[in-house]
């Protein structure tokens, strides 16, 4: 059914993502799917590398791991960003239609009073892309 599933990461704050990651793994196991996992990075120096070169080697590290523990064909994708927080719909939008996911697995948060004015990330890809969307609560 599934093919390829994008998982976009934040290695920020990966201990919040445990169950949209464990949630993926059992899918691509399931449909015997690749795994692509997605990070969108500032150009600008950050606490996750000083430049996207820095931050996509971790994020490469991530995806060993990931492949080392689950037995899953994983890949990645880094995307440079001047500003992530306003940009990151966009460039996962993109980032489905370049990896050719046909099903995105992401965390998420309970909504909140802004989700009512501004919709969430996954809400955005939902509503804007041609994927399956697979939303995953944190808590």
């Amino acid at each position: 059914m599934f093919q390829k599933i994008m998982v976009p990461v934040d290695l920020a704050h990966l201990q919040k993502l445990a169950k949209a990651l464990d949630c993926a793994a059992e899918l691509a196991k399931h449909y015997g799917a690749e795994l692509c996992y997605v990070g969108v990075t500032g150009e600008t120096p950050g606490p996750l590398g000083h430049n996207p070169t820095e931050y996509e080697a971790k994020l490469k590290a991530f995806t060993e791991e990931h492949s080392d523990t689950s037995g899953l064909t994983v890949s990645h994708l880094t995307i440079p960003s001047h500003d992530p927080t306003v940009d990151v719909d966009d460039a996962l939008l993109k980032a489905v239609k370049d990896t050719g996911a046909d099903l995105v697995v992401m965390g998420t948060h309970e909504p909140g009073i802004i989700d009512y004015i501004w919709p969430g990330n996954g809400a955005k890809i939902a509503a804007h892309s041609a994927a399956s969307v697979f939303l995953v609560r944190d808590s």
